[in-house]
């Protein structure tokens, strides 16, 4: 009886695991057809993000959003819009937008291009500070060692403290004997 439910219980494992599932992964544009005028802008100031020609399909509606804290603007010309803006593509499938990062940013901030087919492409925008110093993170308090390290010395203290336990106690047994 156990054979037949380990058998049972193995063939729907395989089952499960047997078939790889559908990706539904996007279609990313290439890093070489993506164009940034200026990746470290200083804040307050504006920068374009250009996708060149085959980068989508000619015509099609491409929707760009930005991303970060404080939220930076898409403009279309010259005023601001949104954080999200839609652009068409050229006849060659090129397009492009203006991000214009806030005068208090700091940090990175990502522009995505979506197409209407599901074509995506990004761009990272990094912002320094106005000082020019580059944005800092939140600092570290504690020692960063992994949980594995860890565990394993704790194990071994707890190990020791048995090995001189049992050491002990063999003595004290050999010595009344």
């Amino acid at each position: 009886m156990f054979k037949k439910s380990l058998a049972t219980a193995a063939l729907a494992v395989i089952a499960v695991f047997a078939f790889a599932p559908a990706a539904n992964a996007a279609d990313y544009v290439a890093s070489n057809l993506t164009t940034v005028t200026d990746s470290t802008p200083a804040p307050g100031s504006a920068t374009t993000v250009s996708f060149a020609d085959t980068a989508f399909d000619d015509g099609e509606s491409v929707s760009f959003t930005a991303s970060g804290t404080p939220a930076a603007t898409l403009s279309v010309v010259k005023a601001a819009v949104s954080n999200t803006v839609v652009k068409t593509a050229s006849s060659t499938g090129a397009v492009s937008a203006v991000i214009t990062v806030p005068t208090n940013a700091t940090g990175l901030y990502t522009v995505t291009a979506t197409g209407a087919t599901g074509t995506v492409g990004t761009a990272v925008l990094t912002v320094t500070a106005a000082d020019g110093t580059p944005a800092k993170a939140l600092s570290s308090t504690g020692y960063n060692v992994p949980v594995l390290v860890i565990w394993g010395a704790a194990g071994l203290l707890i190990l020791g403290a048995a090995l001189v336990a049992v050491r002990i106690s063999v003595r004290r047994q050999h010595a009344s004997a």
